[in-house]
């Protein structure tokens, strides 16, 4: 089974100066992926600030904000595309009080690219961004040693930063780790080999971007197909037509196969599958289709198409795991909104099972206190039953988002667990 598109969403992230946002720039630069006018600018700016060189990191630091601080506040995404693949990144904040950004960058990318200043080796905000990624399940993570050329490119500076690192993410469960020692100011590794570190003999940043296997990242075992809007043209030629729009979640879904809806748990079959408005035998994940079904089934927005015998979860009391992202911290006992999926219920939050120390990922069960960028296992109770799956299992069907009902605001990106 293949896909003709080859996409890779990626986010960066590290303490603030590590060089995102010069990498990026760089890597940009080196894979002449910037327009014109846009460079132009940046070797204006570069000038009027009395530099001697383009400054690389202007190129994502879009905000005024962020030009004058020299910091990335936002989240910026950028798109370009190589010979070999289409990307979307995410440069997030760097900064421990713009957390909360690094989770919404990481929330939709399937790789995370992780800086370490190579002088300071790895710090708190490194073991911060390795757990988020690790909570988001990303299975893919780069580790880029930047500013090896301030410590005269040594060797065994960047084993010793690559043994510590070992070290604590052995703690997580990210499969894919890899490592390459660059200077992104300077370009080495990034998309050319440096002749600087010739003991050096792994991927560049480019290459190793442009080669992460991501196929096996979908889940193609149990089928999750959440009902987003019910199509009823109602006009000439299409007075019966009854289509159900939505993004595939999970699992492989073929005409003729039988499938049951919930909650109602109503069986049918599958009479027709279109896709970019052509009928196609097969669907799975990411595609967006119309699924027909042979019986007229009372179906609405937030149900869910699944096969009979490999059903989500349904349930009122679920367990999550919370990035806490509202700047008043979390209220046992309080009411907020929920969204999952193509869903929306209410709930109230029962309990603070335990709190993360990120240091130590140890479990503080006595800490109740969730704040803003805290990590912390909660137990909700919704208004009505949810179907989902631990985000472990599937990342769409097993996250949600929490939103205070006074203020509108997102407070929290939640992992079911």
């Amino acid at each position: 089974m293949t896909t003709k598109m080859d996409l890779l969403r990626f986010v960066t992230s590290g303490s603030v100066d590590d060089g995102k946002s010069t990498l990026i720039g760089r890597l940009l630069f080196d894979t002449k992926t910037i327009f014109k006018d846009q460079l132009e600018s940046v070797e204006k700016t570069s000038k009027l600030k009395g530099e001697d060189s383009i400054n690389l990191a202007l190129i994502t630091d879009g905000l005024k904000s962020e030009r004058e601080q020299g910091i990335t506040i936002d989240v910026a995404y950028r798109y370009f595309a190589t010979p070999k693949r289409k990307f979307i990144l995410a440069d997030t904040p760097g900064h421990v009080q713009y957390t909360r950004n690094m989770v919404t960058g990481a929330s939709n990318s399937t790789l995370s690219v992780l800086l370490i200043d190579a002088r300071n080796g790895v710090i708190e905000q490194t073991k911060r961004h390795t757990f988020i990624a690790a909570l988001l399940g990303i299975k893919h993570l780069i580790v880029c040693v930047n500013k090896m050329d301030l410590v005269d490119y040594k060797e065994d500076i960047y084993n010793k930063i690559v043994d510590d690192f070992i070290s604590f993410a052995s703690k997580t469960d990210i499969p894919d780790i890899s490592f390459i020692p660059i200077s992104a100011k300077d370009g080495d590794n990034v998309v050319n080999r440096s002749t600087n570190m010739d003991w050096y003999n792994g991927s560049t940043f480019l290459h190793a971007l442009e080669n992460t296997y991501l196929m096996s990242d979908y889940e193609r075992v149990n089928c999750r197909f959440p009902v987003q809007y019910v199509i009823r043209p109602r006009r000439d030629g299409f007075q019966d037509y009854r289509g159900y729009a939505g993004r595939i979640a999970g699992g492989v879904f073929k005409k003729g196969d039988e499938i049951v809806v919930l909650p109602s748990g109503f069986n049918s079959k599958i009479k027709k599958i279109e896709h970019l408005g052509k009928e196609v035998d097969l669907a799975f994940p990411p595609m967006s289709v119309n699924i027909l079904l042979e019986n007229e089934i009372d179906i609405d927005r937030g149900d869910m198409i699944a096969k009979k015998f490999s059903p989500p979860k349904i349930d009122q009391d679920i367990d999550v795991m919370i990035a806490w992202m509202g700047n008043e911290p979390l209220v046992i006992g309080k009411k907020y909104s929920i969204k999952h999926n193509t869903n929306d219920a209410k709930c109230v939050i029962k309990d603070v099972r335990y709190k993360i120390d990120i240091n130590t990922l140890h479990r503080q069960k006595d800490e109740k206190k969730i704040g803003l960028n805290d990590i912390g296992r909660i137990n909700i109770r919704t208004s009505k039953p949810l179907l989902f799956d631990t985000y472990k299992k599937n990342k769409i069907t097993g996250s949600i988002i929490l939103i205070d009902e006074n203020t509108n605001n997102t407070v929290g990106a939640g992992m079911i667990v």
